[in-house]
């Protein structure tokens, strides 16, 4: 991820005369969900807007680091063999609905992720499928996770996060049962298909009136309304216990709504975009300076996503679509000074990264047409026509139609023939079925990605997680992830990530390309804004932006 923090002369929008202080924050999210644990909301990069809304036990950091959150409670691991956290909820933790904040929560939590429970549809399993067993009383402030011998995941401060715990009250009325602690405990099948149903598809955000009873806070702002031409407004939680937010109402632009506009106008205070989203430089009204871009700190990696379905179940298609890529001169114009990457599993940030980049990727660091050719031949005449690939972007998105374009352009001279497929309406599930490629950061996200910790991403490549969009399957390298997740020596990561790397490199189930771009700005009439460079955003902190009078 390039950041690029610019401080500029702020907006009349940042105090409006008539109302509260107001801040504009511009993101590259699909707001369509209150749930950014599903794969799609994963995906739409809804955690941008949520982090403040429904906190956790930790959140990301400016540096993408797992920061406890206390306001919430702590976790404190358990002496003894193997990994046990006990968590403690903040007696004064309440929902914006007065509801309290319990252990039904947390076990709601590990049941929609742990891949335990038929009908959910998470983003990915990664640390909650480790987690054995649950204990909790209902309506408790305490909860005790234990892990199964032998799987202590490394970044276990991460689970229960930011955006992770989900209204249970809520769920278990919209499913008609009276408690969903004890359907999971119980086992009750149809119970939990109906509560898995509501977790799936029950907190859908669209513009219009919103249900406060639908879409309670945990956290110091609320959500007050959604509407295209006026965004989602967000006011301060009158039940919040922890510090007040320092300004009462910030408005979330997402896309659908009026940020199209808004870039390139620079009506907003703070925006979090991918770089070349609309073309245009992206500066708030006033005077601006720019640094110089920071690849090395990237969270984030660009790449293709190849479906093992359709086109690309030909392991000969894939490597001809590889070979006619050009890596290197997508790096040199839309990488903003990135290099090009090679690995999958570990970000340029991460300190084993830069030793290892170099050792992988080197067949198809460029084009190398006339292996393309050969292997984008059909010698059965089985296929009819040329080789057609069509690439999925969440569009609109300049910066990605013209990488499409340049990669268009190089992939004809061999007879291949690469279809712009990007469409503002795209989802995860579209791979395999309506496009055989999608363009996305760090293997499923359409707008921000990334934690320092890499474990959670490592999942992109492992059999049978959601977070394994295009489907590959690898017994050899869903065992490396395992052993990855589990290991803090860095001894014993070196050869778990050759080995992953060296494997995903044979069978291309992706084509990593460079540090994913971003344009992180904020107008002068704001303080206290720091870019965020992990999943969740700038917006990281926005419960301590300040306007200036």
């Amino acid at each position: 991820m390039v950041g690029v923090i610019v401080v500029a002369a702020g907006l009349l929008t940042a105090c409006g005369e008539d109302g509260p202080p107001t801040i504009d924050y511009v993101v590259d999210a699909r707001i369509d969900s209150y749930n950014a644990n599903t794969v799609d909301g994963n995906a739409s990069g809804v955690l941008m807007a949520t982090t403040r809304i429904l906190p956790g036990f930790s959140y990301l950091g400016a540096q993408g680091q797992v920061t406890p959150d206390r306001d919430i409670g702590t976790v404190t691991p358990v002496p003894g063999d193997g990994l046990t956290l006990h968590y403690e909820i903040n007696p004064e933790a309440r929902y914006s609905d007065g509801q309290a904040v319990d252990c039904d929560d947390l076990v709601l939590a590990w049941a929609a992720m742990s891949g335990r429970f038929r009908g959910f549809r998470p983003a990915t399993t990664a640390g909650y499928r480790d987690i054995e067993r649950m204990d909790c009383n209902p309506g408790d402030k305490t909860a005790t996770a234990t892990f199964a011998r032998g799987r202590d995941y490394r970044d276990w401060l991460s689970l229960f996060g930011a955006g992770t715990l989900l209204p249970a009250h809520v769920i278990a009325r919209d499913a008609g049962i009276p408690d969903v602690l004890d359907a999971i405990r119980a086992t009750d099948g149809a119970a939990i298909t109906k509560v898995a149903r509501s977790w799936n598809s029950g907190f859908t955000l669209t513009p219009g009136p919103i249900d406060a009873a639908r879409f309670p806070s945990s956290g110091p702002y609320r959500v007050d309304r959604y509407s295209k031409s006026g965004g989602l407004v967000l006011v301060a939680n009158d039940k919040w216990w922890g510090d007040a937010p320092a300004t009462p109402r910030i408005v979330v632009w997402g896309r659908g709504t009026d940020a199209e506009r808004r870039i390139p106008d620079g009506a907003f205070d703070v925006a979090d975009i991918t770089a070349g989203l609309t073309g245009d430089e992206v500066t708030p009204s006033g005077t601006s300076t720019q640094p110089l871009p920071q690849p090395n700190r990237a969270l984030a990696v660009e790449e293709l996503v190849l479906s093992q379905r359709g086109v690309f179940a030909d392991l000969r298609a894939r490597q001809a679509f590889a070979s006619c890529v050009p890596r290197d001169a997508l790096a040199r114009q839309f990488g903003q000074g990135a290099q090009v990457w090679n690995l999958r599993v570990l970000a340029p940030s991460d300190n084993l990264a830069a030793q290892l980049n170099g050792a992988f990727g080197r067949a198809y660091s460029r084009p190398d047409l006339p292996r393309a050719r050969t292997l984008s031949a059909d010698p059965d005449g089985a296929r009819a026509g040329p080789l057609r690939i069509r690439i999925g972007y969440l569009a609109p998105t300049v910066r990605r139609q013209q990488m499409v374009a340049a990669m268009a352009e190089s992939c004809r001279r061999v007879g291949i023939d690469v279809v712009d497929a990007g469409s503002p309406e795209i989802a995860p599930g579209a791979l395999g079925r309506d496009v055989d490629a999608l363009l996305v950061a760090n293997g499923a996200a359409f707008a921000a990605a990334g934690a320092a910790n890499p474990s959670r991403d490592a999942y992109q490549l492992r059999g049978g997680d959601p977070l394994n969009l295009g489907g590959f399957r690898s017994p050899e390298v869903s065992g490396a992830i395992d052993e990855l997740v589990a290991s803090d020596l860095a001894a014993d990561r070196l050869p778990l990530v050759r080995a992953i790397e060296n494997a995903a490199w044979s069978s291309l189930p992706s084509i990593p390309l460079f540090a994913a771009p971003r344009v992180q700005r904020w107008g002068g009439r704001v303080d206290n804004v720091v870019a965020g460079l992990g999943r969740n955003g700038t917006g990281w902190n926005m419960d301590r932006w300040t306007v200036r009078d």
